[in-house]
């Protein structure tokens, strides 16, 4: 089972931040996980809609232009990081979930990282694009389908897993408390991968791979890897 650090090493350092992520990299995860929202021209890696819990300033995030947000402090001293920067840092070590929540983003994010490929070398067999927002999965889809999609959900659908076949993803990312030996058989057998979020308990990591999921996503990464290797 494959331990993705949820925004970056969240539990110890200031999440989606370059510290969170260059931490994650020298925990050695499988994956690293962000959060998107387009800020301007440019897209920022920030999972709240309000700017209030996760930094030092205040109010919603569409009243700051770019040069406005990266002044404000994410903790530690770090800034809001933009993708760019997010890219050249991982550099293709691992792979890279970019989670999108605002609904502006899909468009944007196509023109970045064809970009990012072109200057950075990234990668793209090595990134995942996840949203909530299934529109913007059918549009990458139909403009990238090379891309590797995952479907989220906060539910435990009537049929199960049908919802991302039909999107073509390659996983489903499933809420803990929303998750059954049914789903994951069914996920399986459409050919999906299964991914689980948040999951930062010894014994709920360990219940969960027993049920076959592919993935889960941790605060904790280094102690995420410890809790599986002592169930081995």
């Amino acid at each position: 089972m494959k331990i993705i650090a949820h925004r970056g090493y969240s539990g110890l350092y200031p999440e989606n931040t370059l510290l969170a992520i260059r931490k994650a990299l020298d925990a050695g995860c499988d994956g690293i996980e962000i959060d998107l929202y387009r800020v301007e021209d440019t897209l920022v890696v920030i999972h709240d809609a309000d700017v209030s819990r996760t930094t030092n300033g205040t109010g919603l995030l569409n009243n700051f232009n770019l040069q406005q947000l990266q002044l404000l402090d994410a903790g530690q001293g770090q800034r809001v990081p933009t993708l760019m920067q997010v890219l050249q840092l991982v550099n293709n070590q691992c792979l890279l979930n970019i989670e999108l929540k605002g609904a502006d983003t899909a468009g944007l994010l196509l023109q970045e990282l064809a970009t990012a490929e072109q200057q950075l070398g990234t990668r793209p067999e090595l990134l995942l694009i996840s949203s909530f927002n299934h529109h913007l999965l059918r549009f990458l889809h139909q403009h990238r389908p090379e891309l590797k999609l995952g479907a989220l959900t906060a539910s435990l659908p009537l049929d199960y897993a049908a919802f991302a076949s039909q999107l073509a993803a390659f996983s489903v990312h499933c809420d803990q408390d929303f998750i059954d030996e049914r789903l994951v058989q069914d996920a399986h057998q459409r050919g999906l991968q299964v991914w689980v979020y948040t999951v930062n308990s010894a014994v709920r990591a360990r219940q969960l791979h027993q049920l076959g999921v592919d993935a889960i996503f941790c605060n904790y990464p280094l102690e995420a890897k410890n809790w599986l290797s002592a169930a081995d």
